[in-house]
């Protein structure tokens, strides 16, 4: 091998271990595949969560006094609360937005199983409509805990499911460069994923628990 060739094979391998060194090891769970199967299974339990209360809407259109399935006491009852200005903020029931958007981010995960590609404006896309979706729970959550005072069970699916896909279709797009961030913070942020996710879920179980607290302890007089 020529000296020159020598040189070559260097340089490419001294780039190779730089590369090595300065790329993050993220989570599998941020890898196309895996990430794939999280969003689908969230998006499935999303859907169909949202296709029951699109049934039960329905029913009570056809009749007003129909009882829902999770009508269960005067404080969870989903009939209740789609009797409520809250539950069609936009002039139709909001169950149909989790009807279209689960149906995107369930065809997002397939494509991915397929060995699709997207674009890097899908990724922003999605990243913009995700987060819009996990702030709307976020209103209707605040919404059903201190307006409205009932809880909708079929609801809380939905923001169950919100919480793991807005944080990692984050995550996500940091570690894989469509949301810009320094490689520590990115790496620091991938990898506390997991903790993000049960935080938010215990947040949201405290608010649950602080505001119905007189029903916990038996004081509401049901």
């Amino acid at each position: 091998m020529s000296s020159t060739a020598r040189d070559r094979l260097a340089g490419s391998r001294s780039a190779e271990a730089t590369d090595t060194v300065s790329t993050p090891a993220f989570p599998a769970i941020v890898r196309d595949r895996p990430f794939a199967w999280m969003l689908l299974t969230t998006s499935i339990i999303g859907w169909l969560a949202s296709g029951a209360l699109v049934l039960e809407k329905l029913e009570i259109l056809k009749d007003p006094n129909h009882t829902t399935v999770c009508d269960v006491n005067p404080w969870i009852s989903c009939g209740q609360v789609m009797q409520t200005w809250q539950s069609s903020v936009f002039g139709f029931p909001n169950m149909f937005i989790g009807i279209v958007a689960f149906a995107v981010t369930l065809t997002t995960a397939m494509g991915l199983l397929s060995g699709a590609r997207f674009s890097r404006g899908y990724w922003i896309g999605l990243q913009v409509g995700v987060t819009l979706g996990f702030a709307f729970a976020v209103w209707l959550w605040w919404q059903a805990l201190y307006a409205i005072n009932i809880l909708c069970p079929f609801c809380m699916v939905v923001w169950a499911v919100m919480i793991p896909m807005f944080v990692w279709v984050t995550l996500r797009n940091v570690a894989q460069g469509v949301i810009k961030a320094p490689a520590p913070l990115a790496k620091l942020l991938v990898d506390s994923g997991w903790i993000i996710t049960a935080l938010l879920y215990v947040a949201v179980a405290a608010t649950v628990f602080f505001a119905f607290v007189h029903v916990f302890v038996g004081t509401s007089g049901f």
